[in-house]
C-alpha cells in the first residue's frame, strides 16, 4: 500500500524562486563584507594627512575598524531573537538601509572621531542583517539543499574579499578615500528593492514571551568584553584596569545571563544547545579560525603596501587568490563531506590554514611575490572547506524556527574570534616592533621616540618627516622589526590554527550533522519531505 507524498515543508511558490532569493541574500551578505575588505585597502591612504586622508593614527585605524565590530557583536545576538520574533525579512531590509545611510555618512567623515561614530551606525546596520541572511535561507531551501546553498553562502565571502579590495585600489587611485564607503549605497539600494519583491517573510510561530534582562545582559556583557579585548589591543597591555575591566564586566555579565535564562521558562537563548557536542565544537572553531586570520588580514596590508613598496590596487590584487580560492571550494565543501565526513573536511581546512600561516612565519623583505600569491590560495581553500560544513553543523544543530538565534550566535562567534585576533594579535605586533626598534629610536630627539615607536607607518611618518633624508636611515631597521613581528604574530596564529584542527577532529560528527534542526523537524512537529513516502 502507499500513501500520499508529504506536504513540503517550504510552499511552492517560494521553493520556485528560492536561487533567486539566495542570490538576493547574497547581495546583502556582499554589501557588508564588501566594505570591511575595502577598508583594509584605504587604511594606509585614511592614515595620511589631510587633503589626501585624513590623518588618522594607528589607534584611529584600529578603532574604525572595531567601532563597526563593537557594535556588530554586541547586537548580533538581539537582532537574531528581533528577527525570529517580528521577522527576518523586516530586519533584513531594516538592517540594509540602515547600513547604506551610514556608508553615505560615512564618505562624507571630515575627521577620524566621525568615520568611527558612522563605522559604529553601520555596525548597527549589519547585526540587523547579517543573521536574517541565514535564517531565511534555512526557511526557503529544504533539508537536501541546505548544504549546497550554504556552500555558495560561505564563497560569497571568498566574493566579496576578492571584489572589495581591488574595487578599493580602483577607488583609491582614481578618487577620494570617501569613495570606498559611498560604493555601499548603490548596492544595497539594488538589495532593498530585490528583498521587497522576493524574500518572503519568515519568523518564529511561537516566539514565547519576551526576555528584556537576558536581552540588556546579553549586549552588556557582549559590548563590555569586546571593548575591553580591543582596548587591551590599543593599549598593547592587558594588565591595565581600562582594558581588564570592561574584560571582567563582559564576562560577569555573561555568567549572570547563563545563570538567569538557565531559570525562567522563556529565556532568549536556550542554553542546553551548548550541551550539543556537534553545536559547541562548531561554534568554536568558527571563533578560532577568525582569531588566527584576522592578525595576519592585519599587517598584510603593511607588509605588501610599506614593507614591499606596492600600491593600493596591487595590493588588493595580492589578496585576490585567498578570495577566488573560497569562492571557488566553498560550493563544493559538501562534496568534500560527503566523500570523508565534517571531522576531516573541517580538520583538513584548518591544517590548510596553519600551513598558509606558516609561509608567513618565513616571509622576508625579498621574499618572490608568487609566494604570497600561493599562500593565499592555501588559507582560502582551507577557509573554504571549514566555513561551510561547520555552518551546516551549527544551524543543523538547533530547531529549525531558531534559525535566526542560531545565525546570530554563529556571526557572534565569528566576529568575537575577530576582535580577538585583532586585539591580541595587534597588540603582540605592537610589542615586538617596539621592543626591535628601541636601540634605533634613540637617534632621534626624545620627543619623537614614542610617537616613532608605535607602528611602522609612524615610524616611516617621522623619517619623511626629518629634513635631509637623514631620516631614511629609519627605514631599513623599521622593516627589519616589523618583519620580525610579523612572524612572531603568525607563528601564534600557526598554533591556534592546529588548536582548530584538534577540536574539529575529536568534536564535530565523523559523517554528518546532527539531526532534527532546521531543516530536520521541529520540536513535536512531524517530519516531512518532498520525497514521497512508500509503504
Amino acid at each position: 500500500m502507499t500513501t500520499a507524498a508529504a506536504p513540503p515543508r517550504v510552499p511552492e511558490a517560494i521553493h520556485r524562486r528560492r536561487w533567486a532569493i539566495l542570490w538576493t541574500l547574497v547581495l546583502a551578505l556582499l554589501v557588508v563584507v564588501l566594505d570591511s575588505s575595502i577598508l583594509n585597502v584605504a587604511m594606509k591612504t585614511i592614515a595620511t594627512p589631510a587633503p589626501i586622508g585624513l590623518g588618522a593614527t594607528q589607534s584611529d585605524l584600529e578603532w574604525a575598524i572595531n567601532s563597526y565590530t563593537l557594535v556588530f557583536a554586541g547586537l548580533l545576538f538581539t537582532s537574531g531573537l528581533l528577527g525570529d520574533r517580528y521577522g527576518r525579512k523586516r530586519a533584513l531590509v531594516s538592517g540594509m538601509v540602515i547600513f547604506g545611510a551610514a556608508s553615505l555618512l560615512c564618505s562624507m567623515s571630515d575627521s577620524p572621531g566621525q568615520l568611527i561614530g558612522y563605522r559604529g551606525l553601520m555596525g548597527v546596520g549589519a547585526a540587523l542583517a547579517m543573521p536574517a541572511t541565514l535564517a531565511i535561507l534555512m526557511n526557503v531551501f529544504e533539508r537536501e539543499e541546505q548544504p549546497k546553498a550554504i556552500g555558495i553562502w560561505a564563497g560569497a565571502v571568498g566574493l566579496a574579499i576578492a571584489i572589495g579590495p581591488i574595487t578599493g585600489g580602483v577607488l583609491i587611485e582614481h578618487f577620494w578615500w570617501g569613495s570606498v564607503f559611498l560604493i555601499n549605497v548603490p548596492i544595497a539600494v539594488v538589495a532593498v528593492v530585490a528583498m521587497a519583491i522576493l524574500v518572503p517573510e519568515s519568523k518564529d510561530p511561537n516566539p514565547g514571551a519576551m526576555d528584556p534582562v537576558g536581552v540588556l545582559l546579553s549586549i552588556v556583557g557582549l559590548v563590555a568584553l569586546v571593548y575591553g579585548v580591543i582596548k587591551s589591543g590599543e593599549l598593547a597591555d592587558f594588565t591595565a584596569f581600562a582594558a581588564w575591566g570592561p574584560t571582567a564586566l563582559g564576562v560577569l555579565a555573561l555568567a549572570a545571563f547563563v545563570v538567569y535564562e538557565r531559570r525562567i521558562p522563556f529565556p532568549a537563548l536556550d542554553v542546553s544547545w551548548f550541551r550539543n557536542k556537534v553545536f559547541s565544537a562548531s561554534v568554536a572553531v568558527v571563533g578560532v579560525i577568525f582569531f588566527a586570520l584576522m592578525g595576519v588580514s592585519f599587517f598584510g596590508v603593511f607588509y605588501i603596501q610599506s614593507v614591499r613598496g606596492y600600491s593600493a590596487l596591487q595590493s588588493g590584487l595580492l589578496m585576490l587568490p585567498l578570495a577566488v580560492a573560497q569562492l571557488l571550494f566553498a560550493p563544493r565543501a559538501r562534496l568534500v563531506v560527503e566523500r570523508f565526513g565534517v571531522a576531516a573536511t573541517a580538520a583538513g581546512g584548518m591544517l590548510l590554514v596553519a600551513v598558509g600561516l606558516a609561509g608567513y612565519v618565513v616571509m622576508t623583505a625579498t621574499t618572490p611575490i608568487w609566494v604570497l600569491i600561493v599562500l593565499g590560495l592555501v588559507m582560502g581553500a582551507g577557509m573554504a572547506h571549514v566555513m561551510p560544513p561547520v555552518t551546516v553543523a551549527i544551524m543543523s544543530s538547533l530547531p529549525r524556527e531558531k534559525a535566526g538565534a542560531g545565525s546570530a550566535l554563529n556571526n557572534t562567534f565569528r566576529q568575537i574570534g575577530g576582535s580577538l585576533g585583532v586585539a591580541v594579535l595587534g597588540a603582540l605586533l605592537s610589542i615586538v616592533y617596539r621592543d626591535g626598534m628601541t636601540d634605533t629610536l634613540t637617534r632621534l630627539p626624545e620627543n619623537l621616540r614614542e610617537k616613532a615607536g608605535e607602528s611602522l607607518e609612524s615610524t616611516r611618518a617621522i623619517a619623511d618627516a626629518i629634513p635631509e633624508g637623514k631620516g631614511q636611515a629609519l627605514i631599513a631597521p623599521a622593516n627589519d622589526a616589523f618583519i620580525h613581528a610579523m612572524h612572531v604574530v603568525a607563528s601564534v596564529s600557526v598554533g591556534i590554527s592546529l588548536v582548530g584542527v584538534l577540536i574539529a577532529w575529536f568534536l564535530l560528527p565523523r559523517r554528518s550533522a546532527a539531526p532534527g534542526g532546521p531543516g530536520g523537524k521541529a520540536p513535536g512537529q512531524p517530519d516531512q519531505t518532498r520525497e514521497a513516502a512508500a509503504a
